[in-house]
């Protein structure tokens, strides 16, 4: 019979994501160094973005669960303390236990713990339709947070992995897609045309880590005339401000759909800013598709309206506006 236990012992390297890793380490590694006295039978190396942890079997799943919890809660709240870091590394309890009642109308959690939700019916709907459908169309008025719904959900499937990339796209029909007339380079002439989806992003991604997924190409935003020719797999796919584009660029658009792929069409077909002679896509697209399988409509109204309460009282009195000037011209043609 042996006199030894003999110990099954490991070696795990794991990648900090979704948060600066300086958050978790504190300032000068204060925080690494209580985790590390919290784990004192367990060899904790911290590289940049990367921990490496050696030591027993057991020990060492444990540590991974509590680790992944404590980068969960510094991703909502946006910092730590040392109590939080002593109640979350040694506590037993699975993450939910740090869950708040109303997590679960949370879409992602963004900056300094910002809770990014579905607030409307309808932005709700959404939430539950890309969950079920692998192209959903989101049309309604300025201010139903369209598109602030859709970028939250793109991000949210980066950070659980159910994606590879994020694209984002929106024709700058504002520019007649005519850019070589505007000052800057390429970046600088498309900028202004493309800030609301910026703004939305930083939001929601620490700015160090969305810089970085730009320029590696995990995040890309471009105008619509970009996807041409490309087959866009494994992406989170969103096009803004459908209705500036021509049924044919939409068409295209649509067609660029590839494998493990989810695509999110915003727009508000009162808001079309093509030439006259120009009929917009959007329209077209809602009308052709409606029966397709596969394809969700939701569509947003005033009541959806996230802005300050006069966006809505606008948005009715130009319908009435209008409603009342069509009006008036059928009567003169009968």
């Amino acid at each position: 019979m042996s006199n030894f236990i003999f110990y099954q012992m490991s070696e795990q390297i794991v990648q900090i994501e979704n948060i600066n890793p300086s958050d978790l380490y504190g300032a000068n590694d204060q925080h690494l160094t209580k985790i590390k006295n919290l784990f004192p039978k367990l060899k904790l190396i911290a590289r940049g973005d990367f921990v490496k942890v050696i030591g027993e079997d057991d020990e060492v799943n444990f540590f991974l669960d509590r680790l992944s919890a404590l980068v969960e809660h510094i991703e909502r709240f946006g910092s730590i303390g040392p109590n939080v870091i002593e109640d979350i590394m040694v506590s037993s309890v699975h993450t939910e236990y740090y869950n708040s009642p109303n997590d679960s109308d949370v879409i992602v959690f963004g900056k300094n713990g910002l809770q990014i939700k579905a607030i409307t019916v309808n932005q709700k709907k959404m939430v539950d339709s890309i969950s079920k459908k692998d192209m959903v169309f989101a049309v309604g008025p300025a201010g139903t947070g369209k598109t602030y719904t859709a970028v939250a959900l793109a991000v949210r499937a980066l950070k659980n992995k159910e994606v590879r990339r994020i694209i984002l796209t929106r024709p700058a029909v504002e520019a007649g897609e005519n850019l070589g007339f505007l000052p800057g380079d390429l970046k600088e002439k498309l900028d202004p045309y493309l800030r609301p989806l910026y703004d939305a992003l930083r939001d929601m991604l620490p700015q160090a880590k969305l810089q970085g997924y730009l320029e590696d190409g995990t995040i890309e935003i471009a105008p619509l005339a970009f996807m041409r020719g490309r087959t866009l797999d494994h992406a989170f796919v969103i096009l803004d401000e459908a209705q500036n584009a021509t049924v044919s660029q939409l068409k295209m658009f649509l067609t660029r759909m590839g494998r493990d792929a989810k695509f999110v069409i915003t727009g508000d077909i009162t808001q079309i800013d093509l030439p006259k002679n120009q009929p917009s896509g959007l329209p077209t697209a809602i009308d052709a598709l409606k029966n397709v399988k596969g394809i969700d409509f939701i569509f947003l109204d005033d009541k959806d309206v996230v802005r300050h309460k006069l966006v809505t009282e606008i948005i009715n009195a130009y319908h009435k506006f209008f409603s009342n000037n069509e009006d008036t011209n059928n009567s003169k043609q009968d």
